[in-house]
């Protein structure tokens, strides 16, 4: 029995399981480890890689090796078998039924100097009309052809080389792809530490508030025994508390869906984190830094390269192609079989110029000068919108410090006239009504604290996924 319940605690252990007290650096660190969504745009970097690994071998040419295994009792077939593996022979063109006769014929020139005997003039037709057996119904025949090819550009108009330009920065986009994945994944995780911050806080205010009327409703059911009380103070003080322990209970479910959310972001259970400090100070950058910085501006820029290269590409149609190739083989009816005597060679060159396709190159050659132009307009709006973003940013922060700096004050003064009403009402000087709306400000003004700390911190950490700089805060 103790021991299957040890097997079973044992199995639990994994499901329960998960980090405690981890601080936000040991998070972003998971979160390149572990983060799928990362991990897929990684892929999709490697392949961009490859992409451009596959154009860059095409400067190298291609070389096959064919191997054929045939047989063939076709007469074109077996002749031709013949005549590669250099076999051929006056025998397989029906010479020994073209002999015969035809020795007939030098008999009988011999024996009439001059002249042919009557009758052979009409036999040398007869000759002439004679269909080889071995040469029309040759017997099946293997054929092994073995055979080495090799070709490769030698000129392409410049076309291989603004492809492997264009697949390079297609490699480069990829990468900043995944940098801003990562950027905004990086957001998450600080919104998420900094949500969690935050509920803990305001978990440990209504705690604090929590005991604070638990002390003043023992105080109401002291003053009650001496009669200076009513039965419905002690009444709002216990549907107040049933609000608090309400609100209690909504941060903490708000609590662990941030926890659930963390986990998922990391793809590693989170139990608990190390607290983070709520006052966040935002970066400050001038117009170079933002154009050096902004991963959209930067792709924008490669995408304006693309457009050029692509432009280059078009030209190349109107160039001459040249290519080489060479190529060695040899053929038997038996596989390698005296492979050098029989082999062969072949070798060429090709220059191919289009001189007319109905104007197809020349439109699509002004197509890509459009695109270039779109992709130039793209970059501009590109570099305003970012900067314009980014000032709309820093005017928010601006503004959100400001009223951060008033809710704390504000907070102070609630709590203030909260613990004054609450002295007032043991001296008998403020209802118990007064000392509970006290209270219901004090909370209000926590909350509003609270929603303006957490607006803030996401201006800022928004502000920094922007110019690429969550990690480095």
């Amino acid at each position: 029995m103790l021991r299957t319940l040890a097997l079973m605690l044992i199995g639990l252990l994994p499901l329960s399981a998960g980090l405690k007290n981890l601080s936000l650096s040991h998070a972003l660190d998971l979160l390149d480890q572990k983060n799928i969504e990362i991990k897929v745009s990684q892929y999709e970097e490697t392949m961009k890689k490859y992409d451009e690994l596959a154009v860059e071998g095409k400067n190298w040419g291609s070389a096959t090796i064919t191997i054929q295994a045939l047989r063939s009792n076709d007469a074109g077939n077996v002749f031709g078998f013949k005549l590669q593996s250099r076999e051929a022979s006056f025998a397989d063109f029906g010479f020994n039924q073209f002999l015969a006769p035809m020795g007939q014929v030098l008999e009988a020139m011999n024996a009439h100097p001059g002249a042919l005997p009557p009758g052979f003039t009409q036999g040398m037709g007869g000759i002439l009309d004679i269909q080889p057996e071995d040469l029309n119904y040759p017997d099946a025949r293997n054929h092994f052809l073995t055979k080495f090819h090799y070709e490769v550009p030698i000129y392409t108009g410049g076309k291989l080389t603004e492809y492997k330009k264009i697949t390079q920065k297609m490699y480069e986009m990829s990468k900043l792809d995944t940098r801003k994945l990562r950027d905004e994944k990086i957001f998450q995780v600080k919104k998420a530490f900094y949500n969690i911050t935050l509920v803990e806080q305001y978990v440990y205010n209504l705690r604090k508030i929590r005991r604070n009327m638990e002390k003043l409703k023992k105080t109401i059911l002291e003053m009650k025994k001496e009669g200076y009380t009513k039965k419905t103070d002690v009444l709002e003080v216990e549907a107040r508390l049933s609000k608090v322990d309400s609100m209690l209970n909504q941060a903490k479910l708000n609590r662990d869906l941030a926890y659930q959310f963390l986990s998922f972001l990391l793809d590693t259970p989170v139990d608990s984190i190390r607290k983070v400090s709520l006052l966040i100070k935002a970066p400050r950058f001038n117009h170079e830094d933002i154009e050096r910085l902004s991963l959209d501006i930067q792709k924008a820029k490669m995408g304006l390269e693309v457009a050029e290269h692509a432009i280059n590409t078009e030209k190349a149609n109107f160039l001459p192609t040249v290519g080489a190739f060479a190529e060695y083989g040899s053929a038997d009816d038996h596989l390698w079989n005296d492979f050098g005597q029989k082999d062969f060679y072949t070798v060429g060159m090709q220059v191919q110029l289009n001189i007319f396709n109905g104007g197809s190159d020349k439109a699509n050659l002004e197509k890509a000068r459009v695109r270039h132009m779109k992709v130039a307009s793209q970059l501009e709006l590109a570099r305003k919108g970012i900067a314009l973003q980014v000032q709309k940013l820093q005017t928010a922060i601006d503004s959100l410090e400001f009223d951060l700096r008033s809710a704390q004050k504000q907070l102070q003064l609630a709590r203030e006239i909260y613990r004054t009403y609450e002295a007032k009402y043991k001296e008998g000087l403020a209802s118990i009504t007064d000392v509970l709306i006290k209270q219901s400000i004090e909370l209000q003004v926590l909350l509003q604290y609270l929603q303006v700390a957490n607006k803030h911190s996401e201006k800022v950490f928004e502000l920094e996924k922007i110019l690429d700089l969550g990690a480095k805060s």
